[in-house]
């Protein structure tokens, strides 16, 4: 059993290895590849070092699983190589998320899906993995036929860079400096941002279509219909969704709270609205404040929030990979 993880030293591929080691997956090898630059340098693993390499066809031979937490370009770049060497590639860029001949999996959701690979298997959009989470447990009762969503996402979502922004926006703002604008489009402290990724030309940016495009493939639902406003705001870890979702046949309030309190990988709060920062460093979706749509007669609101560093991104992985080696 040998796994390797392209984009080791960037925060999803760093929680990737703290996945495999929490979840106790068992492994001869481990291997971490990323740039160049960080060839030679080490990581901690159940207290041993583990030296980063560059990847090359000749240092994926051998491997069984690759979890990729690269860009899009360069997955597509390493995606045949690993497919040459033998080994099932499990990907968190948007690269080939929707190819026909490759599974998009949630594993509580449409696990079965990820036995249909063909050498690649996609990791959804960690938005999308967090409301899906929530929304499937009532397409079970009856399929949902349109969403209606606001995201409320971490900075920590544009990576270690989102991170460093906001700390260095409040540190100069609280120094009376002006602060630096780099990664996101205005300053995130203190500030609500409601643009992510690039705009299409419907006026929706690719990262709010999607919650459609995935959330259709996810759920096995091909006329989903879904709009969503995606919006940054400077928390540092776990997306929020508020939501709501129309179902064919009405779905009681009770009936949904049943369902979310029996569905795998979610947990039903209603002593308190569930926030961010509870959800954050696990793995489980928390879904509260679920009421009747006073719009929709067969609609239902509700707000979860979830990790995405984990369950939005490297946790869904590893647990892609746990499902194929336990089928």
């Amino acid at each position: 059993m040998k796994i390797g993880i392209l984009g080791a030293t960037g925060a999803v591929g760093r929680q990737m290895l703290e996945c495999i080691e929490e979840r106790n997956i068992e492994a001869d090898e481990i291997r971490l590849f990323a740039s160049a630059r960080s060839a030679g340098k080490t990581m901690k693993y159940k207290g041993t070092d583990l030296v980063i390499q560059e990847a090359t066809p000749e240092a994926l031979q051998g491997l069984d699983y690759v979890l990729g937490a690269v860009s899009n370009a360069f997955s597509r770049q390493y995606a045949p190589l690993i497919k040459a060497a033998g080994a099932v590639y499990i990907d968190n860029s948007s690269a080939f998320r929707l190819e026909d001949d490759v599974p998009l999996v949630v594993p509580e959701i449409n696990g079965e899906d990820a036995l249909k690979h063909n050498g690649i298997i996609a990791n959804p959009n960690c938005s999308t993995i967090i409301t899906m989470m929530a929304a499937a447990p009532i397409a079970r009762i009856s399929p949902i036929k349109k969403i209606t969503a606001t995201t409320f996402q971490a900075v920590s979502g544009a990576g270690i860079g989102g991170l460093q922004e906001l700390n260095s926006q409040v540190q100069a703002i609280h120094d009376g400096k002006e602060p630096e604008i780099k990664v996101f489009p205005q300053q995130i402290a203190f500030n609500c941002i409601a643009e992510i990724g690039s705009y299409n030309e419907n006026g929706y940016t690719a990262e709010e279509m999607k919650m459609q495009n995935e959330g259709r493939r996810i759920l096995h639902l091909p006329d989903l219909k879904v709009t969503c406003t995606c919006v940054r705001v400077p928390v540092y870890r776990s997306h929020s969704i508020s939501f709501t979702a129309v179902t064919e046949d009405k779905v009681t309030v009770e009936q949904a709270r049943e369902a979310i309190v029996n569905a795998e990988g979610t947990k039903l709060v209603e002593d308190h609205v569930p926030s961010p920062l509870e959800t954050s460093n696990q793995d489980i979706v928390y879904v509260g404040r679920i009421r009747a749509d006073l719009c929709e007669e067969n609609g239902l609101a509700m707000w979860c929030c979830g990790d995405q560093i984990r369950k939005g991104a490297a946790a869904n992985a590893v647990q892609i990979m746990e499902y194929l080696l336990s089928h």
